[in-house]
């Protein structure tokens, strides 16, 4: 992510009057920057490939007690009391409230924020690489907290409905029929409130946040062999002739796709590099093992984003009407020769449907 002002003569002269002598102009300057680039910063924030990006996001006045009609979101036939996921903190553990299905759930939102600071003779100089810079960490730090304070929830949820998890038919490999295991999973935990067939029929899961060893075991079954069990429904041993490659036409598109794969057996492929093997101390793998100790090494979590689940509750700024708000930090003195700028957000997120969360230990 990169954050890139364009050299214009309103750009130049605006950094000009943030090095001002005079405060006054100086702020002035300062605010009518971070005016400008708050609204810009929240569309980088939130177009983001990130796990954070997969919540849908409901808008509330500052003034508002937010909720939500939990009525609204559940079938007419469904169960009388439901379980919801959500977090007091950032980057807390996720808690679970029963709530009836015929109420509103209120929510707790909270700051996600960063504070960053340049030397003044940038602006005096005109270095719109430096201002860029800034804005981009930013950026970046707001990401990186709504990227824990998401894992933990998800990943909260996922530990607290083991129902939900499975386990790869042969350690360490990921095969086509571990997707089509969960993808089987996934429909029979989201049957109908009879037990029977639902009217409409969901696919399951539509997308799959993987490591890039993963990854590398979906290109590998372009060379590999993709069975999990021979006949008698034994797995196949090692240096017998029971082992099955993958039809051509699926081996030549793993091929053809091996640079960026972004599906896999009609299930979308979000590469995330906080899972990964256990022992490496990959981030999201540590903190599920630490809610729910793991059997084995790896991660993959299936969500079904059809189905009305993550949301994250955004407040807007009152006078911007914007997600993200950025203003002069005014906490320097003129001896210190520096321009601050603080940056926040305040949000809130939560899971209505634990039924759209499932995963598979690798």
């Amino acid at each position: 992510m990169t954050i890139t002002l364009k050299r214009t003569e309103e750009q130049l002269e605006l950094l000009k009057a943030m090095a001002s002598r005079d405060r006054s102009i100086a702020y002035e300057a300062q605010a009518a920057l971070g005016s400008f680039m708050g609204p810009i910063l929240a569309e980088v924030i939130n177009n983001a490939p990130t796990l954070s990006n997969l919540f849908t996001t409901l808008s509330f006045n500052p003034d508002d007690n937010p909720s939500i009609p939990l009525d609204l979101y559940y079938d007419i036939t469904a169960e009388d009391y439901i379980t919801v996921y959500s977090q007091s903190m950032p980057g807390g553990l996720p808690t679970n409230h029963v709530s009836p299905t015929a109420s509103e759930l209120k929510f707790t939102t909270y700051n996600l924020d960063s504070a960053v600071s340049f030397d003044k003779r940038y602006a005096a100089k005109s270095r719109l690489d430096v201002v860029g810079k800034t804005f981009t960490r930013i950026a970046q730090e707001i990401l990186l907290k709504q990227e824990r304070t998401s894992a933990n929830l998800i990943l909260g949820t996922l530990a607290d409905n083991s129902g939900n998890l499975l386990t790869s038919k042969i350690a360490g490999r990921f095969l086509l029929a571990d997707l089509n295991a969960l993808i089987t999973k996934s429909k029979r935990v989201n049957d109908s409130w009879s037990g029977g067939t639902p009217a409409n029929k969901r696919s399951g899961i539509t997308d799959l946040l993987v490591s890039p060893e993963i990854i590398e075991e979906v290109r590998g079954m372009a060379y590999n062999p993709i069975n999990s069990k021979t006949a008698d429904g034994t797995v196949p041993a090692a240096g017998s002739d029971a082992w099955v490659a993958a039809p051509d036409d699926i081996r030549r598109g793993l091929f053809n796709d091996s640079g960026e794969m972004t599906s896999f057996f009609g299930v979308n492929l979000m590469e995330v590099y906080q899972l990964g093997p256990l022992a490496d101390g990959n981030q999201f793998t540590k903190i599920f093992n630490g809610l729910n100790a793991m059997s084995r090494s790896d991660l993959v979590l299936g969500l079904d984003l059809s189905r009305d689940s993550l949301f994250k509750g955004v407040v807007l700024d009152s006078e911007s009407g914007a997600e993200f708000t950025l203003t002069a930090d005014d906490q320097y003195s003129i001896r210190q020769q520096k321009i601050g700028y603080y940056g926040s957000i305040e949000e809130g997120r939560m899971v209505l449907d634990k039924r759209a969360i499932f995963g598979i230990e690798v």
